[in-house]
């Protein structure tokens, strides 16, 4: 039978969304208004930005699907993010602000010449196509089960052409005042998600907390993948780009840092809660065959009528925020990179059709490559991992050459391929990747910048 009453709340609430969403905007006199937001963003718009940048459905419906196998040992999964995030406002949220340029790339383009640049945001551009497939392959696994009339491609479609109608006409001002109210709503429902999953769990709480628990949990999830998550992950959102757009919006350094910290402790928060819902009710959702359906079932079946409809907006706004701030920081990226100086040019045309092409690009991905969304989304980083000794030793040591970033990122990505291809998901490729990658990509950077030193200083 389908759930009219659902369907209808839903798309009321979508429509409210969309209000809020263009609720005062502006038009702009120039494109870099549009992808840059003027550079004023304060300290609370940008911890929320920030938070729902990152607050994506793939990985919420990763790791709630880990806490359906792994139990309360998946909580370490969102300290990935605690950790890797904190190590981002350390190392180079200050370095991003004072920065202040239109596009990570840029930072290697002026460090180690504009073909370098390019490259960069070529990989990084490749690696974004792959996260924000999983992102909609995600939202299409979240709404499935409200929309069984539509197939996988008809309601993925839907779902782009509702998260383009958010934010294209509004640029990053829309994405981040959308963020704001998101952030609001998912402070409120994601706790409220544990508490009737809790409620209505007739699970003992004492053996899911046991240490037998954990033991058995880390069985699944093995502490060497666990610590190759915490390294990739440090390593590679130093540069990526949706992150540094909004640093770059921001209204000085000190207020980016103390951003960052603070969207590091939301993240690890909002993260555990689905884990959380999932284990309590997990008795109620046996014998599922992917861990990936267990929290669209956990909503399904503890809420009531009266929030189904808005938890599922709210879910939609999760996704809409990191799709569309992924979209902007990627077209800013290919303007700033690959066109004329984005301050030129005084219409937006340009930017709305780049945008358009990138959230199609991801459309497609998305039903054509996707299948197991945690392990596509680690595999996307493979580019982004391969960059980090160029972008630190960009910011900080003086004496990285040109080709010593050439030859750490070309090392980086061969190495990344062959452990996927080597060792496989099944032999934990990540730790190989990370624990062994990491010293080869610095290594081969160091050792390449003084057998072949810049000639410009």
């Amino acid at each position: 039978m389908i759930p009219y009453m659902l369907i209808s709340s839903a798309l009321i609430s979508i429509f409210l969304l969309l209000f809020f969403s263009w609720y005062k905007r502006k038009k702009f006199n120039s494109e870099e208004t549009y992808l840059l937001a003027g550079k004023n963003t304060k300290l609370f718009p940008l911890v929320a930005t920030l938070v729902m940048t990152e607050l994506n459905p793939s990985t919420l419906i990763a790791f709630s699907g880990a806490g359906y196998y792994a139990g309360i040992w998946a909580l370490m999964l969102p300290f990935v993010f605690l950790v890797g995030l904190g190590f981002y406002a350390f190392a180079v949220a200050k370095k991003w602000k004072e920065w202040d340029g239109y596009s990570v790339a840029g930072i290697f383009s002026k460090r180690y010449g504009i073909l370098m640049g390019r490259v960069t945001s070529f990989l990084l551009l490749v690696a974004m196509v792959g996260f924000t497939a999983t992102y909609v392959k995600a939202m299409y696994l979240i709404f499935s089960p409200l929309f069984v009339i539509f197939s996988q491609w008809q309601l993925t479609f839907i779902i782009v052409c509702l998260v383009l109608s958010l934010n294209l006409k509004g640029g990053l001002r829309s994405i981040i005042q959308t963020d704001i109210y998101s952030f609001l709503a998912v402070m409120i429902i994601l706790p409220s998600i544990l508490l009737f999953s809790f409620l209505k769990s007739d699970a003992p709480v004492l053996p899911i907390l046991s240490p037998q628990a954990i033991v058995d949990g880390s069985k699944i999830l093995p502490v060497r993948f666990i610590l190759s998550l915490i390294l990739l992950t440090m390593f590679t959102y130093i540069a990526a780009p949706w992150y540094g757009q909004k640093i770059v919006s921001s209204e000085s350094k000190e207020t980016a840092k103390a951003g960052v910290t603070l969207s590091a402790v939301f993240v690890f928060l909002l993260y555990c809660f689905p884990i959380l819902s999932v284990i309590l009710y997990k008795s109620k959702i046996q014998h599922l065959t992917s861990g990936q359906d267990s929290y669209p079932l956990v909503l399904n079946q503890v809420l009531p009528d009266y929030l189904l409809g808005f938890t599922y907006v709210v879910l939609f706004a999760i996704g809409a925020t990191t799709l569309s701030g992924v979209w902007s920081a990627q077209t800013s990226m290919v303007i700033g990179d690959f066109f004329s100086k984005i301050e030129v040019r005084k219409d937006t045309r340009r930017a709305y059709l780049i945008m358009v092409v990138f959230a199609i690009l991801s459309y497609i991905a998305a039903n054509l490559l996707v299948d197991q969304i945690l392990d596509k989304l680690i595999l996307a980083n493979i580019p982004v991992f391969a960059l980090s000794f160029a972008l630190l030793a960009g910011f900080y040591w003086e004496k990285a050459s040109a080709i010593g970033a050439y030859i750490s990122t070309l090392v980086g990505i061969v190495w990344g391929v062959f452990t996927y291809l080597y060792f496989g998901e099944e032999n934990i490729y990540t730790f190989y990747w990370s624990v062994l990658g990491l010293p080869l990509i610095f290594g081969t950077g160091i050792l390449f910048s003084y057998l072949f030193p810049s000639k410009k200083r």
